[in-house]
């Protein structure tokens, strides 16, 4: 039986993660496993990798093969270096001494790389990030000037309509104005032709009583012709007393003559 240091999958559709695991080359991929010695997260980056040093590096001498991946996870974390240097001291070529001392120099080497990778990446995302903000920034500042540009040609554009319609206006006002004093001249007007009317009725109140007014015509059949009904322009003003109406009325019963009745005379004289 070959057994395999592989990787199980887990986690979910498009972010998935795997367990590092000691299992036989015929069980299935995510099936049974005899023992687990670690994680791996590719999601991140750098990837995460946790994993047993001394567990990873015993399955090794026991003769476990790795899959591709897993021999480069073992190579990134140093397990295969410390194993070619362990095979050096079994050849006598140095002391084990000495061979931790190169393990721990290339440990440094690839922590010093792997801090550098993230530090580049990090500067990277900040340089995306500025640059994003800058190109925000330089359209937000177009807008504004369109904007502007925008908002000065339309108060350039009112100021010239307002200095094109300031003397229409003023015309509107004179007309106004003038149409305001034409109702005031026709009342004056108007005053004036009740004056010139209502003197012949006052002169008629004061006049004397004695004046005989002229008689009505007599038709050919005896009756008085109707005499057409004057019209008074001007209203009674409310300054005449209930006397001088008396009087007026007076004064023209006495005036009038009372029309003669030929036909009931002849009828009388023949009774």
């Amino acid at each position: 039986m070959s057994v395999r240091i592989r990787l199980a999958r887990h986690g979910k559709k498009r972010f998935a993660y795997y367990h590092i695991v000691i299992a036989d080359s015929r069980a299935p991929r995510d099936g049974r496993f005899i023992e687990r010695i670690g994680t791996y997260n590719p999601n991140t980056n750098p990837a995460t990798i946790n994993i047993e040093f001394d567990k990873a590096m015993e399955w090794l001498d026991k003769g476990a093969q790795p899959t591709e991946t897993v021999r480069a996870i073992l190579s990134y974390k140093g397990i295969l270096m410390k194993r070619h240097l362990l095979g050096g001291v079994k050849k006598g070529a140095f002391s084990e001494e000495e061979a931790e001392k190169r393990f721990q120099e290339w440990l440094k080497q690839k922590e010093a790389k792997i801090d550098a990778k993230r530090e580049r990446i990090a500067k990277e995302r900040d340089d995306m990030v500025r640059k994003r903000v800058e190109r925000e920034t330089k359209i937000s500042d177009a807008r504004a000037e369109e904007i502007l540009k925008k908002a000065s040609k339309l108060a350039e554009e009112e100021q010239k309509d307002a200095g094109v319609e300031a003397p229409a206006v003023e015309d509107e006002v004179v007309d106004k104005e003038v149409a305001a004093d034409e109702p005031e001249a026709k009342p004056a007007a108007e005053e004036k032709m009740e004056e010139t009317v209502e003197q012949p009725v006052e002169e008629t109140d004061a006049g004397d009583t004695g004046l005989d007014e002229p008689q009505e015509q007599v038709t050919s059949s005896g009756e008085p012709e109707a005499e057409p009904a004057d019209e008074e322009p001007v209203e009674e003003t409310q300054e005449t007393d209930s006397g001088t109406e008396g009087e007026e009325v007076d004064n023209e019963t006495e005036g009038k003559e009372l029309p003669e009745k030929p036909e009931e005379d002849t009828k009388e004289e023949k009774s």
